[in-house]
């Protein structure tokens, strides 16, 4: 990978793009650990996988208050899907707190039955919701950046010397 490359980026975005992949094998790995009977590794790996994904939450939250909206710049049928991708993710997003605390819940209880049941429902969402999380920024960030080179200006996620100091701004500004 090329480190300049990799700078034109926010790191945010980045770490929010890797936390979403390494939740992605974690959600994979404890399903095939349950599927062979090993739930004490299953519990360890998707207790990962909910820390993984709180600490994505708390960098994505961050990175979109810091940095504000990004605009996607590819036009025509790949913008239709990039909608498309981008609406679903962020619907389902919005269940995947609730589903994994709700299988927490129904684990910590010993309801194992409603546990396999909801995680039936709740697997295939949190996965989507991962993978399509690297989807959206491959396609945001890489595939159609918003550039000169695409004719939407100067992206607004470049690092600069002035970013920090409108972070720093921002913090000030926050009531305590």
């Amino acid at each position: 990978m090329n480190a300049a490359w990799l700078l034109a980026i926010h790191p945010l975005a980045t770490l929010n793009a890797v936390l979403n992949g390494l939740a992605t094998c974690l959600l994979i790995a404890g399903w095939i650990l349950i599927a062979r009977g090993n739930w004490k590794a299953h519990r360890a790996v998707m207790v990962a996988a909910f820390a993984v994904s709180a600490v994505f939450l708390v960098s994505y939250l961050a990175y979109h208050y810091l940095v504000g909206h990004v605009s996607f710049a590819g036009t025509g049928t790949v913008r239709m899907v990039y909608l498309a991708i981008l609406l679903t993710h962020i619907v389902l997003a919005v269940a995947v707190p609730v589903l994994a605390i709700a299988m927490f819940v129904l684990a910590w209880r010993g309801r194992w039955q409603q546990h396999r049941r909801l995680g039936r429902i709740t697997l295939p969402i949190w996965l989507y919701v991962s993978i399509t999380g690297v989807v959206i920024y491959w396609m945001v960030y890489h595939l159609y950046p918003a550039n000169a080179e695409h004719g939407g200006g100067e992206t607004p996620v470049e690092i600069s010397l002035e970013q920090p100091l409108r972070a720093a701004e921002r913090i000030e500004k926050l009531p305590v």
